[in-house]
């Protein structure tokens, strides 16, 4: 592909092509492709859920990724030249994929996005802004990418026949142009998948984790039950670990910490609101020796405040409006009760 800038004569100046591998790292264009991933698809968006990804194969997937139906995304990239074993590399990592299932990819995303309070399935439906009745199938079918600056011939036809057999496999060139002035371009084009060339904007967008004074001028109105809540945790010593968005509230058992609740502000996917951590990543069930029996009973309590609703394995609390004194004790009595069952109890015995 070649590009030509228009001078103010009229006059057309070719933008000169510069080699990937001279002037950048593949690290750069993987950055790319992780804060622009809708470049690449040929039928919608991506969302990337993790970078780098060991599998059981003593491998890493470059980037790993849910298209809005769940299935998995494997994004392979190659610069310079793709080489004729890059297809069947992407095909060994698809294979790893496909033995996926939900708990693991959202503790991929987890990971990922440095929050343990993520729930994949929220997570998914806020960022495709999924209607009600839309349901999802986390990993029903798997998909493959290969990026690269050139896709020879034979990945090309390997990936045509493929495609042609049931196996969705995308094949995306790409070329870096350098234009007076230092300005920096670059040009992507689907050779198989069946899209025409779409023009991207580069990005340098990344995912801080939110800090307490960004996230306390995030709260509406309604927020100050969350500015309790962390006077709470400082009264009595209970960490707060900050993620992308929210954060969790946590208690401590001689340095190790179990999640007690977490928050999050209105513009998270989740809205303004707190939710229990009965279950997942760093939850009571995982970590700790509370019994079943306890769980129960914690949560039924939750329930009995009137501020707590079912949200799949978890309650959540909506703040959704301005809590009365009264309320906000009743929260914070709760969440006294859960930090003191867990200190009763402990840890879980190492199997």
């Amino acid at each position: 592909m070649r590009l030509y800038g228009v001078e103010p004569d009229g006059k057309f100046k070719e933008f000169v092509a510069t080699p990937f591998q001279h002037d950048h790292e593949e690290a750069i264009l993987e950055d790319w492709l992780e804060h622009n991933p809708d470049g690449i698809v040929e039928d919608g968006s991506l969302l990337i859920i993790g970078r780098q990804v060991n599998t059981n194969l003593n491998s890493t997937i470059d980037l790993l990724a849910l298209d809005r139906g769940g299935n998995v995304v494997v994004i392979e990239l190659k610069r310079d030249r793709t080489p004729r074993e890059t297809l069947a590399q992407a095909l060994e990592y698809a294979s790893f994929a496909e033995r996926l299932d939900a708990e693991q990819l959202e503790g991929i995303l987890r990971t990922y996005m440095s929050d343990e309070s993520l729930t994949l399935a929220d997570y998914h439906r806020g960022y495709f802004e999924l209607a009600p009745q839309e349901a999802v199938s986390f990993n029903k079918d798997q998909r493959i990418f290969v990026v690269g600056q050139r896709v020879t011939s034979d990945i090309r036809q390997t990936a045509s026949f493929l495609r042609a057999k049931g196996i969705r496999v995308t094949c995306v060139e790409f070329s870096f142009f350098q234009a007076d002035g230092g300005t920096k371009l670059l040009s992507q084009e689907i050779v198989v998948g069946n899209e025409l060339p779409k023009p991207q904007r580069v990005s340098s967008g990344s995912l801080p984790v939110v800090t307490l004074e960004a996230f306390i001028t995030s709260l509406d109105k309604n927020g100050a039950l969350f500015e309790r809540i962390l006077d709470f945790a400082r009264e009595r010593s209970m960490p707060v670990h900050w993620g992308t968005k929210g954060f969790s509230l946590n208690a401590d058992l001689d340095g190790s910490h179990v999640v007690v609740c977490f928050g999050f502000p209105p513009a998270s996917v989740y809205g303004q609101s707190l939710y229990t951590a009965f279950f997942g990543h760093g939850s009571l069930a995982a970590k700790t020796a509370v019994p079943g029996h306890v769980g129960k009973e914690l949560r039924e309590t939750a329930l009995a405040t009137g501020l707590f609703r079912p949200a799949g394995r978890e309650l959540r609390c909506s703040v959704n409006k301005m809590f009365s004194i009264e309320e906000i004790d009743r929260v914070l009595s709760w969440l006294d009760e859960v930090a003191s069952a867990v200190k009763k109890y402990g840890l879980k015995a190492p199997d």
